[in-house]
């Protein structure tokens, strides 16, 4: 549980966010990367693509038995996220991002920084804004009703806790997560059953695709999204928060 100790040690590579935030493929981010993009080439030119022994799960304990869990491959540029819970609950995938058929929008902005707040609390060295944020922000979405400038800035803040002092280049940054995050105006609609859970469609006369599996409502989403689950994980998330609970 939590985070390998080969990813730990990429964390403050400007290489592996490159990769991680699809700046290397012409992402947000890209028109910075200066001379790391030839460094990134070289990289490729190494690889195996069948070799897949690069994946590594991570997972952050929310409380209450509850884990959010986090696929990486930087290799084959894919990454899932999921929960697990208590007992012999096993993961229940909330969305992935790749560059084929991605649909990583399975948070709001609140529920993101509910889950790192939890987090923090639960360990204390996975300080917020930091590791989680930056590595889960991929996941999240903003929407009219959000106070976006202080999402922004709190993941600018997360970025930079990674950044290694004195490094100048390239290094991702809240304006780049914008960049594919921003669904105002896209006729995004949310709705609200009794039981809390949220779900969204979006509406025609749009320009950004909303590439979720969190767009069915629960009667009709056992097989796409575990509205259930995830309602469950973020009520332990805000009782740590309220309550400063630890191990």
């Amino acid at each position: 549980m939590g985070i390998p100790g080969s990813l730990r040690e990429s964390l403050n590579d400007p290489a592996f966010w490159a990769r991680y935030t699809f700046a290397a493929e012409d992402g947000p981010g890209a028109d910075r990367l200066g001379g790391l993009e030839d460094l990134l080439d070289d990289d490729d030119d190494d690889d195996d693509d069948d070799d897949d022994d690069d994946a590594l799960s991570v997972t952050f304990d929310v409380g209450g038995g509850h884990l959010i869990a986090l696929d990486v491959n930087t290799r084959l540029d894919s990454y899932e996220l999921g929960i697990t819970g208590p007992g012999s609950a096993g993961w229940a995938g909330l969305g992935w991002d790749d560059l084929a058929h991605w649909h990583p929008y399975a948070l709001r902005w609140s529920e993101l920084d509910l889950i790192c707040r939890a987090v923090a609390v639960r360990d204390p060295l996975l300080s917020h804004p930091g590791v989680p944020l930056a590595l889960l922000c991929r996941f999240a979405a903003v929407f009219e009703d959000d106070d976006v400038d202080t999402a922004v800035a709190v993941v600018d803040a997360a970025y930079a806790a990674l950044r290694p002092r004195g490094w100048t280049g390239y290094w991702p940054s809240g304006a780049d997560w914008l960049e594919r995050a921003d669904f105002r105006g896209q006729k995004v609609v949310w709705h609200r059953d009794e039981a809390g859970n949220l779900w969204a469609e979006q509406d025609d006369d749009h320009d950004a695709d909303f590439y979720s599996t969190r767009v069915t409502p629960p009667a009709e989403a056992e097989e796409h999204f575990p509205h259930a689950r995830l309602r469950n994980l973020l009520a332990a998330a805000a009782t740590t928060a309220a309550t400063g609970s630890r191990p």
